[in-house]
């Protein structure tokens, strides 16, 4: 993938990790997640950023440099009374990472950043949002509304661009206020 993304467009300058599951009903407790559960989570959430990061960086070098954005979540700021801990595990994981890319890669005009969204009307989210959940979330999030994906993408765009030229190791909490409750 990254191979062929290079090839295609000549160069790479940007690391997009935007992999995520939240799989509310098989991911609970420690108590409560099996094993080959835990690993899928953690895989998807944690391990697919290793591979494109990894394979990734050699490329953002050649170019001169570039941009690593990685996708974290609240959940990995917060403890919530509803358990998701191998999301919650593998979200924390993506926090120490990015602290260690943004020194390791700055020598070569490589940032790193992370974005912490809020809960974001998606597709994967869609089965869970019954109305009483989205009115608790309406009345719970200062801005009195849930995230939309352009919020979100809104913010990759700015650590993806120039104008964020002397941001490295920073963390983008895009939550309409949760966390600053």
């Amino acid at each position: 993938m990254v191979e062929e993304g290079a090839r295609r467009f000549g160069a790479l300058h940007v690391l997009y990790n935007n992999a995520g599951v939240l799989w509310k009903d098989k991911d609970r407790s420690v108590l409560e997640t099996d094993g080959a559960q835990w690993d899928r989570v953690v895989a998807i959430n944690l391990k697919s950023v290793f591979w494109v990061t990894k394979h990734g960086i050699p490329h953002l070098q050649k170019a001169g440099g570039g941009s690593i954005i990685l996708v974290g979540s609240v959940s990995a700021l917060a403890g919530f009374t509803r358990a998701q801990d191998a999301y919650t595990a593998a979200k924390g994981a993506l926090i120490s990472l990015n602290k260690s890319l943004a020194i390791q890669f700055a020598k070569d005009q490589i940032r790193s950043n992370i974005i912490y969204p809020g809960i974001v009307e998606t597709p994967l989210q869609a089965p869970y949002l019954t109305p009483a959940l989205r009115a608790e979330f309406n009345t719970g999030i200062p801005l009195g509304r849930i995230g939309q994906p352009r919020d979100i993408a809104h913010a990759a765009l700015f650590l993806a661009s120039d104008e964020s030229s002397f941001m490295t190791g920073a963390e983008m909490v895009i939550d309409g206020g949760f966390m600053a409750q």
